[in-house]
């Protein structure tokens, strides 16, 4: 599976923002799905996962209510979209295909997509 993160840019705090991840290569359906960041100088972040069917997800505590993962396999692409862009979510945004649920065994990575968000 090749997986390639956009929609990432320079936002002013407060905004929102959605970020896509479209995947190729095998049935995008067959797997678990996250997103995960990382700041500069910070380790990597596991901000949010999705199930195959899209039914169930998992929020790290850091950004429950403002993040929300969705997919549509019919397009083979993840969404994330950001509400309330505050200087801390500045970061580098990378998805990832795995297998299991909840804990999803990444196997696959994709190239990030840089979130700055200016105060």
């Amino acid at each position: 599976v090749q997986l390639q993160a956009s929609g990432g840019g320079w936002v002013q705090a407060g905004a929102s923002l959605r970020l896509s991840c479209v995947a190729s290569g095998r049935p995008f359906s067959f797997y678990g799905m996250g997103w995960f960041r990382q700041a500069p100088g910070k380790e990597r972040e596991d901000v949010a996962r999705i199930n195959w069917r899209g039914d169930s997800t998992y929020y790290a505590d850091s950004v429950k209510g403002r993040f929300t993962i969705s997919r549509d396999n019919a397009k083979n692409t993840l969404y994330l979209e950001i509400d309330s862009l505050k200087s801390d979510d500045t970061a580098v945004y990378s998805c990832a295909a795995g297998s299991g649920w909840p804990d999803v065994r990444y196997q696959y990575w994709g190239r990030g997509t840089q979130v700055t968000v200016s105060s």
